[in-house]
């Protein structure tokens, strides 16, 4: 999740919001900064995934309130869904990468959120995510023990996903216990 704050107490704030206005203007203005501000985040998300993801509206405290309603010293925080852009990708890298010989394991990933398994495709919000394949053998092919994948799945597309999202999450290889087997996982943490 990508976060953008406007606050009354910026420097490029402080100059629209001057003390000389009554507390309605300078709710007026700060409101206006922050739907310009709005505009420049959804335009830079446009350029960089092709499409504007849905963000959810947070003014002094209220989920989904009109940023017109700020108080003259208050707080409106735009917030980007962006870790779903990178679970899919991941998912989708994820069975693009895995071995086919038999197509059980391309077909063994699942997704935790806070250790509970969620759809892939809709994802409740959670404080982290966990990719790890369901197969007994996914340990061997992480090893590189498949023909098809020299050099593992999970380490692979941890590290390609960490460098594509660093910015909107945290993505890092490990091991976990599934089943009360080791198995390689991507953790995959929003910031």
């Amino acid at each position: 999740m990508l976060s953008t704050r406007v606050t009354s107490v910026g420097k490029d704030t402080n100059a629209l919001l001057d003390e000389a206005l009554s507390p309605k203007a300078q709710s007026a203005a700060l409101a206006g900064f922050a739907r310009e501000k709005l505009k420049e985040a959804e335009d830079q998300n446009r350029r960089a995934l092709g499409r504007v993801p849905d963000h959810t509206t947070t003014v002094d405290g209220r989920r989904e309130a009109a940023p017109e309603s700020v108080r003259p010293d208050g707080v409106i925080v735009f917030e980007f869904e962006l870790v779903l852009e990178a679970l899919s990708w991941i998912a989708r890298e994820l069975r693009q990468y895995s071995p086919t010989r038999s197509g059980h394991y391309a077909g063994s990933h699942i997704l935790l959120a806070d250790g509970i398994e969620v759809d892939a495709g809709n994802p409740p919000p959670a404080h982290s995510y966990e990719f790890v394949p369901t197969v007994l053998y996914a340990g061997k092919i992480e090893r590189g023990l498949s023909s098809q994948a020299p050099d593992g799945v999970y380490q692979v597309v941890a590290a390609l996903a960490a460098r594509r999202f660093g910015n909107q999450a945290r993505v890092d290889f490990t091991y976990a216990s599934v089943g009360g087997q080791r198995q390689p996982a991507i953790v995959v943490t929003p910031r």
